[in-house]
């Protein structure tokens, strides 16, 4: 598993994306906050791989392991990196099952081939589209951990739909938090349900009460 995240690393660096160029910064940072031109956004940047951080991805393997976790649910997928490692938990802890979203093509092909690669394709359903409808239905009775590293707008309302779901000591990994201020003003809320903290940069660790 090592050889084969290091490799991939060195490809997420070395990607790039031509027509990301043409929008400036302004109506980048409009889109990431917008909960309706997302898709667009994100269908122009579906060549770079905008993977967590090698740091981010310890923490998801530490924190599955841990706490000996069998159901995680993952919102936004990508090339499938921050899957490797959280499926390599899952198998070091003697199974599980991972259930991921994405909703570009191009990027679900790529990301099986990694988790074929990694030997850990038996632990993971990726589903295609829009995770407000791919992550409404079909999960586990209890979730133990969640990570969001989609459309940031979004974390809101992806945590609403698991939220019923999370055991209590679940806990939630949201990467680049900071561009979801509804998102931490949610779980950071004295009476909320989460215990929240920054943690390791823009990454929100929160986990939940009950």
């Amino acid at each position: 598993m090592a050889p084969l995240l290091d490799r991939l690393f060195l490809q997420a660096a070395a990607a790039t994306n031509p027509a990301l160029a043409s929008i400036s910064r302004e109506e980048r940072e409009r889109l990431m906050r917008s909960k309706t031109e997302y898709l667009d956004l994100y269908s122009r940047m579906k060549d770079l791989w905008l993977p967590v951080s090698r740091e981010t991805g310890v923490l998801l393997y530490q924190l599955a392991r841990s706490m000996n976790a069998r159901n995680v649910i993952e919102f936004g997928t990508s090339f499938g990196l921050s899957t490797l490692y959280m499926a390599a938990a899952l198998r070091d802890n003697g199974g599980g099952r991972l259930i991921g979203s994405e909703f570009e093509p191009s990027k679900i092909a790529k990301a099986r081939e990694h988790l074929a690669e990694g030997g850990v394709s038996d632990l993971v359903e990726i589903r295609e589209g829009d995770a407000l409808k791919t992550l409404a239905t079909g999960l586990p009775e209890s979730i133990d951990l969640l990570l969001l590293d989609g459309a940031k707008a979004l974390y809101p309302d992806i945590l609403a739909l698991v939220e019923g779901r999370l055991r209590p000591g679940a806990l939630i990994v949201a990467d680049n938090a900071d561009s979801s201020p509804e998102y931490l003003a949610r779980v950071r809320s004295p009476d909320g349900g989460y215990l929240s903290v920054p943690f390791a940069g823009d990454v929100e660790l929160s986990m939940r009460l009950g």
